[in-house]
Order: C-alpha cells, then sequence, then structure tokens
C-alpha cells in the first residue's frame, strides 16, 4: 500500500469518527445547524478559517500563481480584505438578528414568506457554484493521488460529504474544518520553508530568480497576463473584497458562537490565520514555476490545480506529496461539508419550515427536512461538477462570490444601515444581483470559447467579461433601492427596533 493511499485512508477515518461522535449529540434542529451555539471564539475562528481556505486557496491560488504570476496574487489580496467587510458591516448585526441562516436576519426586519424564499434561493444558488469547485479540485487531486478517473472521484468525495452532514451536523462540520485548517497551515508552512530556502532566505533573490524561471519572464512579477482588461480585474477584486460578507457557508458559522462579541472574536482569529496562509500562497505559487515548471503543471491539469502537490513532490518526495494532497483533499472535505450544510439549512429552515410548514414544523421534521435536502443538494453538485472538470477552481469560486456580493450583501447592509428599505426592495435587490450575475456568466468567455475543449460550449461570447462583479453588484444594489422607491409598501416602523437589536444583541 503507498503512502499517499495510506494517508487518504486515515484522514477518511479520521473523519467519519469525529463524524460518528457528533452524530449522537445532534439530535435537535439547534445541533443540526449551528451545533448548539457551543462554540468558543478561537474554534469558530479556526473552523471559519477552514471553511474559507478551500480547493480554491490551497489548489487554485498556487496554481493561478505558478502559471500567471502576478495575477494571480489578486485572488489572495481580495480574500484577505473581504473579512474587513465582515469585520466590520456584518458579523455582529448578523449574530444579533439572526438564528440559523442569513434570511433569518432580513426576516428579522421583514417578516415575509417571499423575502425568506428568495433569501433561500440565492443561498442554495451560491453553495452549488461554490461546491462544484471544490468537487472539481477533488476529482485532478484524486486522480493525481490514486489513479482514480475523474467521474470516480468527485462520486467519492460527494458521498463523503454527505454522510457528514447527514449524520454529524454542524458539530461534525466544524471538527472536521478545525482539524483541516491546523493541518493546512502546517502543510503550506512546511513548503514555504523549504521554498524559501532554496532562494537563501532572501526575497531579493526569489523575486529576481522569478523574472527568468518561467516561459511569461519578467512580465511573471507584472499584472496583465491572466486579466488583459482592466475591467476585468477591478471586477474580480470587487467581486473577492465583497462577496464573502453574501456567502451562505461563512454567515452561518456565526451562528455556531453564544453572542455578537464571540462573533467578531471569531473573525479576528480567522483573519489572522487567513492572513497568513495567503502570504505563504506567493511562495507556493513562485516554487511550482521555479521547481516544477510551466509545461508540468499544465499537463498535469491545464488549468493548473495540481501545482501545490507537484511543487511537494518535487521538494520532499513522495512522502510530502502524499502528505499535502491527503491535506488538500481534507480542504475538500471540510469545505464540501459547510456548504452542503448551509443550503440544506437554507431550504430546510426558510423554505420548508417557515414557508411550507408556516413554522409549524416540528424539530424532528425539520432535521429530517435537512437531510433529505444535504443529499438532493450533494446529487445537483456531483452532476454539475462532472462537466466543469477544465475549469480552474479559483475562477469557479470568484464566480461565487460575484453572486454573493450582487445578490445577497446589498440586502444584509440596506437592512440593518437603511430606514427605508422595504420588502420590495429586498425582493428585487435579491432577485436582480442574482439573474444579472447569472445572465452575465452565461454569455461569457467562461461558458463560450470557438475553440473546442477551452470553455464548456463552443461559439462566440457575447461579452468579454469574465467576472460579472463590476456590473452585477451595482445592479444588486440599484435593484434594491429602485424596488424600495417604486413600491408604496413602507416597513420603516420596525426599523428603530432592528438598529437596536443589531448593534446591543437585545430582544
Amino acid at each position: 500500500m503507498n503512502t499517499a493511499f495510506l494517508l487518504f485512508l486515515v484522514i477518511v477515518a479520521g473523519t467519519l469518527v469525529i463524524t460518528y461522535y457528533a452524530a449522537k449529540k445532534t439530535k435537535t434542529a439547534s445541533e443540526f445547524y449551528t451545533a448548539g451555539g457551543g462554540l468558543t471564539g478561537w474554534q469558530n475562528g479556526l473552523a471559519i478559517a477552514g471553511d474559507y481556505m478551500s480547493a480554491a486557496s490551497f489548489l487554485g491560488i498556487a496554481g493561478m500563481v505558478a502559471l500567471f504570476g502576478f495575477d494571480g496574487f489578486f485572488y489572495s489580496i481580495g480574500f484577505l480584505v473581504a473579512y474587513l467587510v465582515v469585520l466590520y458591516w456584518i458579523a455582529e448585526p448578523l449574530r444579533n438578528l439572526g438564528k440559523y441562516t442569513m434570511a433569518d436576519m432580513i426576516a428579522a426586519r421583514f417578516d415575509n414568506k417571499k423575502v425568506r424564499g428568495v433569501a433561500a434561493l440565492n443561498s442554495i444558488t451560491i453553495s452549488i457554484f461554490y461546491m462544484i469547485a471544490q468537487l472539481v479540485g477533488a476529482g485532478a487531486l484524486i486522480k493525481l493521488l490514486l489513479g482514480l478517473d475523474y467521474t470516480t472521484s468527485v462520486l467519492i468525495v460527494g458521498l463523503l460529504m454527505t454522510v457528514y452532514v447527514v449524520f454529524g451536523g454542524m458539530t461534525a462540520t466544524s471538527w472536521v474544518q478545525i482539524i483541516k485548517c491546523v493541518l493546512l497551515m502546517a502543510g503550506t508552512f512546511i513548503i514555504s520553508l523549504i521554498v524559501f530556502a532554496k532562494f537563501d532566505f532572501n526575497i531579493v533573490t526569489m523575486f529576481e530568480k522569478m523574472q527568468t524561471a518561467t516561459p511569461l519572464k519578467d512580465t511573471f512579477l507584472h499584472p496583465g497576463n491572466k486579466f488583459g482588461s482592466g475591467l476585468d480585474t477591478l471586477s474580480l477584486n470587487m467581486a473577492l473584497v465583497l462577496g464573502t460578507a453574501g456567502l451562505p457557508h461563512i454567515l452561518i458559522r456565526f451562528f455556531t458562537v453564544k453572542d455578537a462579541p464571540t462573533a467578531r472574536q471569531s473573525v479576528v482569529v480567522a483573519t489572522w490565520v487567513i492572513g497568513l496562509f495567503y502570504v505563504m500562497t506567493i511562495f507556493l505559487g513562485f516554487g511550482a514555476a521555479a521547481f516544477v515548471g510551466h509545461d508540468a503543471i499544465v499537463n498535469a491539469n491545464a488549468a493548473g490545480n495540481m501545482a501545490a502537490p507537484l511543487l511537494a513532490k518535487a521538494l520532499g518526495g513522495d512522502f510530502l506529496f502524499a502528505f499535502v494532497s491527503a491535506v488538500a483533499f481534507a480542504t475538500i472535505l471540510a469545505v464540501v461539508a459547510g456548504l452542503v450544510l448551509s443550503a440544506a439549512s437554507a431550504f430546510a429552515h426558510d423554505f420548508y419550515s417557515h414557508i411550507v410548514r408556516k413554522g409549524a414544523a416540528t424539530e424532528k421534521e425539520q432535521v429530517i427536512a435537512a437531510k433529505l435536502a444535504s443529499v438532493g443538494v450533494a446529487i445537483i453538485s456531483i452532476i454539475l461538477a462532472l462537466f466543469a472538470q477544465k475549469l480552474n477552481v479559483a475562477f469557479l469560486v470568484a464566480l461565487a462570490f460575484s453572486v454573493a456580493a450582487s445578490a445577497n450583501l446589498p440586502v444584509l447592509m440596506l437592512t440593518v444601515f437603511w430606514r427605508r428599505f422595504n420588502t420590495a426592495g429586498a425582493v428585487t435587490g435579491m432577485l436582480s444581483g442574482l439573474i444579472c450575475s447569472l445572465l452575465i456568466v452565461a454569455i461569457s468567455p467562461n461558458i463560450w470559447d470557438p475553440i473546442p475543449g477551452n470553455a464548456i460550449l463552443v461559439g462566440t461570447p457575447l461579452i468579454e467579461l469574465t467576472n460579472p462583479g463590476i456590473i452585477s453588484i451595482p445592479v444588486g444594489f440599484l435593484g434594491a433601492v429602485l424596488g424600495t422607491l417604486f413600491s408604496s409598501r413602507r416597513d420603516a416602523a420596525k426599523y428603530d427596533e432592528i438598529l437596536v437589536r443589531a448593534n446591543t444583541g437585545m430582544q
């Protein structure tokens, strides 16, 4: 039995043990959705970091930096800065107003079925987008690690993530994320240290050598290799910086702690951990470009998703390759479990419990609905992932961020900060942001390309913009504002109460 396969089995066995013990503590809806709100600030901070440092971070960004240099680092910058938006605008109001899901926060002011239903739709859509990215990374990784074909690899991960959520709920998901975070930081630090040593622990030397280490030569250190248009670059960064505050699987993590101060502490811990990690992605990308090589990276996976594992093999042989691959696999398992849980929570809590059952669903009914929804979401994501094999996972996540920033963030902010904001504005804002994002993606180069194999469909794109954020985010805000102004409905009576609750937590 080779080392890679052994470590793979250890990861699977360990996570299943966690799920087994978590299942014993997961009986009520609160325990399933939020682990009973019993996590401490540092535990939740590590879990948030574990949830956030996904396949896009570890596999996608390393590949982007290795193949495109400076442009790949845009992802690291955007992902990190995004937490300032979460810390200062979202974390405390969300925790004080919500209960299990993002829709709870909005419904605290607008107790309307349409608002809750559209919020649930957004959450499910974003979660599936994000999950496809993780499954694509998993398929490429297991294919390289164990020699299994892509379809089998995706099915294995899909089965495991469903087991975690259905049996262990948020408790199992959280502890898998915490353990994965520690392992990922350790593995990334080891590789970064070895890479830095190869450059004599000298930053200047590293940058000088990178000017001749890749086919891009000195342009490797300049923007424009991936994003030829300034609008594309701006659009990407808008989506990354603003999107985190609208991601359902990140937002539900603030309900796993007891109060708003603990939620803020969680964000601080997560920001430090995530910041250190993204600094190290420079070493991963530079190291892969210098010591693996452009051709070897592309041959293993055209999108560059295998750059980090290949770097580990080049620097530390089969054992380090096996360890890093196993950690990457744990990364994917942890994130997809969180995504399945967020989508299932949106369906079971927001749609089934509040819309179908009109708030009359029992604890048992909610848990059963959430488990069935978990299976359904997993099946849909697996099917879609089978058609997205050739797409870079960092790009796929950027699309999820665009939808989150366009459809969710405007409504979350205006719910707390605009007195006149009303039900019509909330519904219009969420739908306009969601529809605009999806339409732009549907006619973009991500879907259409004249050369067969470069995109999902063969044809000429109607728009050259690869990320919809620069258009869809303003459309989301504009839809919310216009929907409010053109509606005769007035929902301001509850605003003062919401403002006090959002900032103090008083009920």
